[in-house]
């Protein structure tokens, strides 16, 4: 158990604990099948909130700092084989079948911790109440700075948003020259539009923003705002990721719901400027369906659904790992709530310029399983 105490004591002390789940239980006789434990703010003291999850029912418990250690000590010994600690270093799987011997698995980040306080109302980069000029020429907002129900998930969505470069920030040059940033496939550029106001307006960043698109009507529209707003260093072009030519390095590259193999070209453009920071959520991953082939998978693979499905994971973790084989830092993340859309899942990658040992290797042997030839095998 000194290993798992070292763990929680240390995760504890920095304040980087976001949460714990027990699971796995060790006998049938425990009433409850998991435990869920959160820091929350009560009263300005901080106290550790344990969730009981029963069949038909949720408890609670609070508890004091002093106490957490000996209660997570008595649920691993005695009633759970397996703990997810999740905090700002990194996700721990803590094997604990033998809770004398345990395996712990660390992984990069993948959560983030929200403000402490109980039942506290989100506070937004973007407030909600406060007038953004962008946000009302948009339509997410009226003119008193209020957000429009019917936009709300939008307004959510770009906050998420903005919360993830917040957290990239750090790996941004920190040069005087601006950082030059590429959003391809930007649509109607909400995301765009809120980069720039984020970066210059509220951070006072020197920047020189890139929307790129296809559609010309989209284009002239958001080159209106631009116009109309004095957002100077922000402009929008009609193009294609693939045939993108300029060759000026890019310090941050954005792709949003690029469909199917327009991602890859994205991510390989982004690697070829040596981008520093990389956010990427793809869609329709179609690329492998037809390629993918597994004797043992095939009574799964014979539902359409499914095999879908899958075809977006493999897709996404051969990306990843030919990331990381090119020195990236790579978190795949939840980027909006399902309720908005299906396709939530970011590719966050950040330049390290160390490639993970084995990435290579993996990506090979999961590519030769599947008998998959990706296009971001150009990486």
């Amino acid at each position: 158990m000194d290993k798992i105490n070292a763990l929680l004591s240390e995760t504890i002390e920095n304040g980087s604990l976001i949460k714990i789940i027990f699971s796995g239980l060790r006998k049938k006789t425990i009433p409850y099948q998991r435990v869920m434990v959160r820091p929350v703010l009560m009263q300005d003291e901080v106290f550790y909130q344990a969730e009981f999850q029963y069949s038909g029912k949720v408890t609670h418990e609070n508890l004091k700092q002093e106490q957490l250690i000996p209660f997570c000590d008595h649920l691993i010994a005695g009633e759970f084989k397996q703990v997810n600690l999740f905090s700002n270093e990194g996700d721990y799987q803590i094997l604990a079948a033998r809770p004398d011997k345990p395996r712990i698995l660390k992984k990069p980040p993948t959560k983030e911790l929200s403000s402490l306080e109980h039942n506290k109302k989100k506070q937004y980069l973007l407030p909600d109440h406060t007038p953004c000029d962008f946000l009302i020429r948009l339509g997410v907002m009226d003119q008193a700075g209020n957000v429009i129900q019917k936009h709300y998930a939008k307004f959510r969505q770009i906050n998420r948003f903005l919360e993830i470069v917040s957290d990239a920030l750090d790996s941004l040059p920190k040069k005087q020259e601006p950082l030059r940033i590429i959003d391809f496939g930007c649509g109607k550029a909400y995301l765009t539009f809120a980069l720039y106001y984020y970066l210059r307006k509220q951070l006072g960043r020197n920047v020189e923003i890139i929307g790129l698109d296809l559609k010309k009507d989209v284009i002239e529209f958001c080159a209106t705002i631009a116009r109309d707003l004095n957002y100077k260093g922000l402009q929008f072009q009609i193009g294609d990721i693939a045939d993108y030519t300029d060759g000026e390095k890019a310090d941050m590259v954005v792709t949003l719901h690029a469909c199917d193999t327009a991602t890859d070209y994205a991510l390989i453009k982004a690697v070829g400027w040596d981008a520093s920071v990389i956010l990427s959520v793809p869609c329709c991953q179609h690329e492998l369906f037809d390629q993918m082939s597994s004797e043992l998978h095939a009574p799964i693979m014979k539902h359409g659904i499914l095999k879908e499905r899958f075809c977006a994971i493999l897709t996404d973790g051969l990306r990843s790992l030919k990331l990381e084989q090119r020195g990236y830092q790579v978190s795949l993340i939840e980027f909006t709530s399902l309720e908005h859309t299906s396709k939530n899942i970011m590719i966050r990658a950040v330049k390290t310029g160390k490639s993970k040992s084995d990435a290579g290797e993996e990506y090979n042997r999961l590519k030769e399983y599947w008998g998959v030839s990706p296009t971001i095998e150009q990486l």
